[in-house]
């Protein structure tokens, strides 16, 4: 099967110079991985002593930021080499200052694994929560490159636990310790003979719990709110389908007293406009607000990336977008600041939503009559609303501290 995936991966490459020429997000994939090797030569000497961290995208990253921040305070002449899968990711992030070099990770080839350990060589290896790229895994095994699994969580429908998944259940050999997030990751891995793991939880309630350490105001969002005198719902990274929900209540039935803010996971400029045009009260957009009077206006679009973790600061209710998609989006950063959290159904992928359904604070919504009859209660109800914000900030402080116990076994 590992021979069958080599030639699969070498077949990819002139697919994706191919789509590449009609998508502007692969084109960023192929493109840049064209100047890896380059900056990573550059940025690497023999001399140097490097930790290797590896993510697949922007919620890694986040996840990977506190240990790399641990890293730094406890090896301070050591370089760090942040690669990343994703073009969403890294695009994002590769102006980053926590790490020494940060690039795409080359396509996983035999070649290309021997020669990125050998430019980077480095002394450690963690790869964050569930990226497993097996030619780069052999690679660091057959070197004995000590290799951590960080915040890695597993279910059984993986490949690991299919029957024709034994290459990959091979690579996970080179994982000298796994940190995992829960129990049913222990045993999964135990089931295959895997005995080096250890229930750490998840380094994201780390970095969330960190943020109200920070300034979390925008002077921009205390002219919108007049100082949070307006309760306020954040919507975070929603999707269109979210929108047509959202908007229908806020068209129909939000009350005068409240304020929204959109933070769209996509910014292109057709669906910030088709999410204007969707609004029949007054909206501004962040990038067109420069000399107005934001306090005029009902419903705010940040149309720019950055700026959501310290929006979530002016809620009173999150509804966080994704769950009528592919997945909802990151939770945490919003319920570290105590407040009630709103999404859509699909959420199994996701154990901070399911523990936070469980203990009350994060409330699925299936419809149009559900999300008006849920926001109603929490934007009328004081009470309620203290309640489950406060089971949201408790959540993120009984939950942190896995950067430490992860660097105590280091």
């Amino acid at each position: 099967m590992l021979y069958l995936y080599n030639i699969l991966t070498y077949l990819s490459f002139p697919i994706l110079y191919l789509i590449a020429l009609f998508n502007a997000k692969i084109k960023l994939f192929v493109v840049g991985r064209q100047q890896s090797f380059t900056i990573l030569q550059q940025g690497i000497s023999k001399s140097d002593q490097v930790f290797w961290v590896h993510v697949a995208s922007l919620g890694e990253y986040e996840q990977g930021l506190p240990l790399m921040e641990a890293l730094k305070q406890q090896f301070p002449t050591h370089k760090i080499v942040l690669t990343f899968f994703s073009p969403s990711g890294y695009e994002v992030k590769k102006n980053n200052t926590i790490a020494d070099v940060t690039i795409y990770l080359p396509l996983d080839t035999i070649s290309n694994a021997k020669r990125f350990l050998k430019i980077a060589h480095p002394e450690k290896a963690f790869f964050v929560k569930y990226e497993y790229w097996p030619n780069y895994l052999n690679q660091l095994y057959k070197q004995n490159i000590p290799t951590f699994l960080v915040s890695g969580i597993f279910r059984p429908n993986q490949i690991f636990f299919k029957w024709y998944g034994g290459f990959y259940r091979k690579a996970l050999q080179a994982f000298t310790y796994f940190f995992v997030q829960n129990e049913v990751s222990q045993n999964l891995l135990n089931q295959l003979g895997y005995t080096t793991v250890e229930i750490v939880g998840d380094t994201r309630f780390d970095r969330v719990a960190q943020i109200l350490e920070n300034n979390n105001s925008l002077d921009f969002l205390d002219q919108f709110t007049n100082n949070k005198q307006y309760q306020t719902i954040v919507i975070g990274s929603s999707w269109p389908q979210d929108e047509e929900l959202l908007a229908n209540y806020i068209n129909n039935q939000l009350p005068k007293n409240v304020k929204v803010i959109f933070a769209p996971h996509n910014i292109k400029k057709e669906q910030i406009e088709n999410l204007k045009n969707s609004l029949q009260l007054p909206t501004i957009c962040y990038t067109t607000m420069e000399g107005k009077n934001l306090a005029a206006y009902d419903v705010l679009i940040i149309d720019a990336y950055s700026l959501l973790t310290k929006a979530y600061s002016y809620a009173q209710v999150a509804y966080i977008g994704g769950g009528f998609g592919a997945g909802i989006h990151n939770i945490l950063e919003a319920a570290t600041y105590g407040v009630p959290i709103l999404i859509g159904p699909n959420y199994k992928k996701f154990q901070e939503a399911k523990d936070l359904i469980t203990l009350g604070s994060c409330l699925v919504i299936h419809s149009q009559e559900e999300l008006n009859k849920t926001l109603n209660r929490l934007l009328n109800d004081q009470s309620y609303q203290k309640e489950l914000g406060d089971i949201s900030s408790q959540f993120v402080l009984k939950n942190k501290d896995a950067t430490k116990r992860i660097m105590a076994k280091l």
